[in-house]
């Protein structure tokens, strides 16, 4: 029996669909903060995380998300 991959590259997606809109994160450990930081680098504009006050809400801060 075999799988079917599919690989996708940058030009497949289509980050207009999230112009104009916010986008919250839950949790800023390890996937939350690079999950972040890589829209953000994709230019995903609005971005508001949502932590406890904690390391990671301190560094979601330090970071410049709100």
């Amino acid at each position: 029996m075999s799988s079917l991959v599919r690989v996708y590259f940058d030009q497949d997606a289509d980050l207009s669909v999230l112009k104009d809109k916010t986008i919250a994160v839950l949790g800023y450990g390890n996937q939350g903060r690079a999950q972040s930081l890589n829209m953000r680098d994709s230019g995903v504009e609005e971005i508001i995380v949502g932590s406890i006050r904690d390391a990671s809400w301190e560094m979601a801060v330090k970071d410049g998300f709100k």
